[in-house]
């Protein structure tokens, strides 16, 4: 009989979302002064909103001896299908010899498709082929064409077990025949096969799944509803090739999603994984700070959506204020971020949000010892959907009963209560459809807010006065998003409103600060040429600020002494308002000469603030050169503003009218290197120098009647700080994913005409940080994350002499050269357990997560007892454990 071959043309799709076969390192690596470290959340995966189709087939030539001995044979082959759907690369799984395996990939390479899309947009995939190579009998001439026989219909779904998400791009069949007919099934899970009537033998293969095999009886004629839940397969922590957007800045770190929600001292929170990164120092345990590059945490912002925010993290040491299922993307930039963002002369943090789910309803459940939340998401119609989620602590309500009392009777309690919200409605164009004629569009709108209230109580058993520090953040936002994408052609227009109140209260003192703001945001992108991006925009904001207080009468030269007939310091009460408005242009050029790729930027500046007119203009370029496919090298330079607050332009004394902007110059340098498949490293070096820093107290101005006054603030500061970081990781695979982060910083600081540079309060000079997670039998995983970080600089206390202000009826200590000593370095261990268990439709996890596990003694801050004798150590958390489970459906 003579040789032929028959080819299942769509077998084992197993789709494996290689999206963006570029030059990223699929790493985390630390972001340099011109770069973005983008830390993907893991919540949102990829999906595969059109499966390619085989537009040109080529059969094989069948191998002359092989069909002469009357073998057959099926060649499993990795198939690489660009986003022009041409078949850039073709690979044997599994050779099976005798000549088949070199015509198989003869015949595949010539293959042609259609382009596959993932969210919507072309992107290049990889899949399984097999190539069937089967001996067909020679044909019979017949009088007459048999009846067809019968047909079964099976139909149905797939879903994911534990979360009932859909399971798109898998492959359905009867038995495991290479000849046997197969579907494949849709982005909603949907498949339709048609079969010999009997018992099928079903088998579901998917990506990410475990092989899935039922029995179901077919009737002749007849269709059979079936739905299948597939075991997700997580062996372990295998690498699943996340898409990657296209790579201008320095430096991009990618974290996958079993690192972000599995490091310990994180209790599954993927943005407080930043904090384990280079170029990040440790902040206090209470003040949810984010200090970046020895840069003060009022100089780095924090966003979400492109929408500014006051704080990212809660109060006390706690999570971040939004719910970890609403992320989709976390861009961390240490410095030398893009002309999109500006008002910030350190680094910043933007969070992007994800849609809500568009199949089914879904959401979760946590509880541990810290807090309770929930969060939930569904379709309410097609191209509608909502989400939403809250949160509230009970912090304040335990930690009483877990603190000790101090030995000789003094107590502190540190004493955090906060709770957030979020809601997301989701429209517009269904995601991975077919855009008309005048594009597609999409939008959201979505309101979140945070409340957290911080109460520091500290009693000195008679040594010392009672203290008690109270503060309150608050923050309400509602923004718009309208996306549309036609072509080339990207605009993204993002409005905005939204209302903070801060407060402060330490003893008779008492602050508050309201600010009612608008704003908007515009990008554009265009691609003009394949080596030629343009990106511009607009960015402006409106804030409405009143401030209220009662504060002691500041002392000196405006002011007679208090004469200290009363036993208490004479107050003052006051009231301001004030507006701003704060407008930006900016431009960036992407160009790409094969391995070079230059990126020029600008971003102008005009902004009113209390009255005052204010002008910056910031050039910036990122350079990045990639000779080979496992090395690059990088760098940047560039110029950043930060406004002056609005009320430290109230006239003197509260403050000083002739306030500009603060300035930086910042710029880095370093090298990408892959030292094998699952182990890379990031070398950075970077310098960044401030320059008309607000410092205070301000200058003492003599004025035309021989008068002095003395401005409470002016821009005669400087700083600089320069370092190195490096980042060695171990890539996620089957059992094991870690990382060790290395940074030296320096952070130093002086005035206009004064003394050489010192340390800043912010210097963290080395901080070393391990982590690693490892996969244990019976389905539990642990891991570990060490910390090393070089104390604070904090200035000494002299005991020469008490030293007594009439003016404020208190004393004041007499102290050394300042920032001259260090608190002792900070080192702790940090462990996590996790247990998963899957049933049909919902997931459960166990954890328990141990902060510092062998309970060291870290300093956090310290205070004085009111005549300045005696130095008071407040103690960082003692060995804490946290209990936690979460339901997930």
């Amino acid at each position: 009989m003579p040789p032929t071959v028959a080819s299942n043309r769509s077998v084992l799709w197993l789709l494996l979302a290689v999206l963006s076969l570029s030059s990223a390192q699929a790493w985390a690596q630390a972001y340099d002064g011109a770069r973005r470290e983008e830390v993907d959340a893991g919540v949102h995966t990829p999906v595969l909103t059109k499966a390619p189709e085989l537009v040109r087939f080529v059969e094989a030539v069948y191998p002359p001896e092989a069909a002469a001995a009357g073998k057959t044979a099926s060649v499993e082959m990795l198939v690489t299908i660009d986003e022009k759907g041409q078949v850039s690369d073709a690979q044997v799984v599994t050779p099976v010899g005798d000549g088949f395996d070199e015509a198989a990939l003869a015949a595949v390479r010539q293959f042609q498709f259609s382009p596959a899309e993932v969210d919507g947009a072309p992107a290049p995939i990889q899949i399984q082929y097999v190539y069937n190579f089967v001996l067909q009998p020679p044909k019979v001439e017949e009088s007459a064409p048999p009846p067809p026989p019968p047909e079964a219909t099976l139909t149905g779904q797939l879903l994911a077990r534990g979360s009932r998400s859909r399971v798109g791009g898998a492959t359905v069949r009867c038995g495991d025949d290479p000849a046997a007919p197969e579907a494949l099934s849709d982005e909603d899970g949907r498949f339709t096969l048609k079969v010999t009537p009997g018992t099928c033998d079903v088998r579901v293969v998917a990506n990410d799944f475990h092989l899935f095999t039922t029995k179901e009886q077919l009737a002749p004629n007849e269709t059979t509803e079936v739905i299948f839940y597939l075991m997700p397969k997580a062996p372990g922590y295998e690498t699943v090739v996340r898409g990657a957007r296209e790579k201008k800045e320095v430096v991009r770190r990618t974290l996958e999603r079993q690192e972000l929600q599995k490091v310990p001292g994180s209790f599954g929170d993927p943005i407080r994984v930043i904090q384990n990164l280079p170029g990040v120092a440790r902040a206090p345990a209470i003040s949810g700070q984010l200090i970046v590059r020895g840069a003060a945490p009022d100089q780095t912002l924090t966003f979400f959506d492109g929408v500014e925010v006051p704080l990212l993290y809660h109060l006390g040491g706690g999570p971040s204020v939004l719910n970890a299922e609403f992320i989709d993307r976390v861009d961390f930039f240490p410095g030398g971020f893009g002309s999109r963002y500006g008002r910030a002369v350190g680094g910043a943090v933007d969070v992007a949000t994800r849609k809500g789910s568009t199949d089914t309803l879904h959401g979760s459940v946590k509880v541990d010892l810290l807090d309770s939340g929930f969060f939930l998401e569904a379709p309410v119609t097609e191209g509608i959907s909502v989400a939403g989620a809250a949160r509230r602590s009970y912090v304040d309500v335990l930690l009483p009963l877990v603190l000790p009392d101090d030995p000789e009777g003094g107590t502190l309690l540190v004493l955090p209560r906060y709770w957030d919200y979020q809601v997301r409605v989701d429209f517009g164009a269904k995601r991975g459809s077919e855009p008309g004629p005048g594009g597609r569009h999409t939008g959201y709108v979505m309101a979140f807010g945070s409340d957290d209230l911080l109460s520091v109580v500290a009693s000195g058993g008679g040594r010392n006065r009672d203290v008690t520090v109270d503060a309150r953040t608050l923050f309400h936002r509602v923004k718009g998003d309208w996306t549309y994408r036609n072509g080339r052609f990207t605009s993204v227009f993002t409005p905005y409103a939204g209302y903070d109140l801060g407060s402060f209260g330490f003893g008779e003192t008492k602050l508050d600060a309201s600010i009612w703001s608008l704003g908007a945001r515009e990008d554009l992108a265009l691609e003009v040429l394949p080596w030629l991006t343009v990106h511009g925009g607009a960015d402006v904001r409106f804030e409405h600020l009143v401030g209220s207080g009662r504060i002691p009468f500041l002392g000196g030269i405006q002011y007679p002494a208090f004469p200290g007939g009363e036993p208490k310091v004479e107050m003052q009460d006051i009231f301001r308002v004030a507006n701003t408005f704060d407008g930006a242009l900016y431009t960036e050029l992407d160009v790409k000469l094969g391995p070079v790729t230059v990126t020029p930027g600008l971003r102008a500046t005009y902004a009113r603030i209390y009255g005052q007119d204010r002008f910056a203009y910031d050039p910036r370029l990122w350079v990045r050169v990639q000779p080979t496919e496992k090395t690059a090298f990088k760098g940047s330079a560039g110029l950043y503003s930060q406004p002056p607050e609005a009320f430290n332009l109230e006239r003197a004394p509260l403050g000083n009218p002739a306030l500009t902007h603060e300035r930086s110059f910042q710029s880095s340098v370093g090298v990408e290197q892959q030292l094998t498949d699952i182990i890379s490293v990031d070398v950075t070096g970077y310098y960044n120098r401030r320059y008309d820093l607000v410092v205070s107290p301000g200058e003492t101005v003599r004025n035309e009647d021989g008068t002095l006054t003395r401005f409470q603030y002016s821009n005669r500061g400087l700083g600089r700080a320069y370092g190195m970081e490096v980042m060695l990781r171990h890539a996620v695979t089957r059992d094991f994913f870690g990382w060790l982060a290395y940074t030296l910083n320096r952070s130093e600081q002086r005035r206009v005409g004064g003394d050489d540079y010192r340390l800043t309060t912010w210097d963290q000079t080395h901080i070393l940080t391990a982590v690693a997670s490892y996969r244990l039998p019976y389905g539990f995983e642990l891991g570990a994350r060490m910390r090393y970080v070089t104390g604070r600089p904090t200035t000494p206390l002299q005991h020469t002499f008490d030293r007594y202000d009439v003016d404020r009826n208190n004393f004041s200590g007499t102290f050394g050269p300042s920032n001259s000593i260090r608190f002792q370095p900070f080192h702790q261990l940090d462990l996590r357990l996790d247990k998963n268990w899957i049933f049909q439709s919902w997931t459960l996890n166990a954890y328990i997560d141990v902060q510092n596990v062998y309970n060291a003694s870290n300093v956090e801050a310290t205070f004085y007892d009111y005549r300045y004798r005696e130095l008071f150590e407040v103690p960082g958390i003692p060995i804490l454990p946290v209990v936690g489970v979460k339901g997930s459906f």
